[in-house]
């Protein structure tokens, strides 16, 4: 901020001493600037966004939540159908649980995608738009800045010609005066031999 201000000053006194060095007497004195209209500019590109990080993968899940053992034999496959008519209906309830689970999982993982497409998107928008605000202020501070460069220039001209205007009646005050005191010596030497 300091190196802005330190420019801009020393910007205007550049800006003083051309006006000064200008001719003042007899010079037409110039048109007031046409205020110019900010141009929005166009963004400057943007370096590609990083890749999101790809989504889980759940086809394990998918593959397995189906999944049957195969019918056991002999005893054991005696004792696995028994207990599961006893319990079959509890089961088949922890089978439909697993299935809506997987089923939930994925359309999550939908959304989730979705979600954030959808925030991505919104957030650009928003960021574009601000980019093209502080771009449209720049140039309305560069419009600005040219304004009162003209207007300090124009107010150098005016001080300069006030001073000049102010210096010549002093001159010829003083020119006066100076011939009142020749005036005044030669009366009073004339009082002295008379």
């Amino acid at each position: 901020m300091g190196d802005e201000r330190e420019d801009v000053a020393a910007e205007l006194l550049r800006v003083r001493e051309e006006a000064r060095a200008a001719p003042v007497g007899g010079a037409p004195e110039p048109a007031p600037p046409v205020p110019r209209q900010a141009v929005a500019r166009r963004p400057e590109t943007l370096p590609p966004a990083e890749p999101a990080p790809s989504p889980p993968d759940a086809t394990a899940v998918n593959e397995a939540w189906p999944a049957e053992d195969e019918p056991r034999r002999g005893l054991a496959g005696l004792v696995h159908r028994v207990v599961g008519r006893l319990l079959g209906g509890r089961f088949e309830a922890q089978r439909a649980f697993n299935a809506r689970q997987v089923q939930l999982d994925n359309e999550i993982l939908r959304y989730l995608e979705a979600r954030f497409a959808a925030t991505h998107r919104h957030y650009d928008g928003i960021l574009g738009q601000y980019g093209r605000h502080l771009g449209e202020a720049d140039e309305r501070h560069k419009i600005l800045q040219e304004d009162l460069v003209a207007h300090v220039r124009d107010l150098v001209r005016r001080i300069d010609l006030v001073l000049a205007e102010s210096d010549r009646g002093r001159l010829a005050l003083e020119f006066a005066l100076e011939d009142l005191r020749a005036r005044l010596a030669r009366l009073e030497e004339g009082l002295r031999r008379g």
